[in-house]
């Protein structure tokens, strides 16, 4: 299947389910869901693999056994890409009522991932590298985010604001979000996300080098 944009009825789709997230209405229309949200976003992961690596669909389910919010169908649908073996740094896709999301960077850290991830804010190499490529990324409009601690950790100390900021964080993210538009339902929305992925490469690949993947057995809940 070639992308061609996404529907403008699978964002409808999306805020009929934010104001009825049920079975009944899940059931009505997942065709739609189908045809509309989750193949096409499939079609612009396959486009896209060639240069980034393939993506891995997130299910539409929510999981509910530990929040209280027990809402069952997620209000959007997502797209991953990971390097195998590469540890920290990912690419992110997004499709909402609210339009498209893309994303870079690190979502969830280990212990000895966070102690690394430290170091290499402090080196006097590897953290002025870090500070600029954020620096970079923000001036050209990405949101900043991740896990972050309300002061830097103790032991740790650099001589300026920015790697004192960054050194709050136990991940590191960038995000950029686009309300629906006309380009959003053709190929001009694939050009877009592959250009954005592009931009966050350097990122991903000091994280990849300086991070790195977790030597913990991860427990599953």
């Amino acid at each position: 299947m070639t992308f061609e944009g996404f529907p403008d009825e699978g964002l409808v789709f999306y805020e009929g389910l934010e104001a009825d997230n049920s079975r009944t209405y899940w059931t009505q229309h997942r065709p739609v869901y189908e045809s509309c949200v989750r193949a096409p976003l499939q079609a612009l992961a396959d486009e896209l693999a060639a240069e980034f690596g393939t993506a891995k669909l997130f299910r539409p389910y929510r999981d509910v056994r530990f929040s209280s919010d027990k809402t069952p169908y997620k209000t959007h649908q997502g797209a991953v890409v990971e390097e195998p073996g590469r540890g920290a740094g990912a690419l992110y896709v997004q499709l909402s009522a609210d339009g498209l999301r893309v994303a870079g960077g690190s979502w969830r850290q280990e212990s000895d991932q966070v102690a690394r991830y430290r170091r290499a804010v402090v080196d006097d190499v590897q953290g002025p590298r870090l500070a600029r490529e954020i620096a970079r990324l923000s001036s050209a409009g990405w949101e900043v985010g991740g896990d972050r601690l309300s002061r830097p950790p103790r032991g740790f100390e650099t001589p300026d604001d920015d790697r004192a900021d960054l050194l709050k964080h136990r991940t590191l993210n960038v995000a950029q979000q686009w309300e629906p538009a006309d380009w959003l339902h053709s190929r001009a929305a694939l050009d877009r996300v592959r250009q954005a992925w592009r931009d966050v490469v350097a990122l991903n690949r000091w994280l990849a080098d300086n991070v790195g993947a977790t030597t913990k057995e991860i427990r599953r809940r």
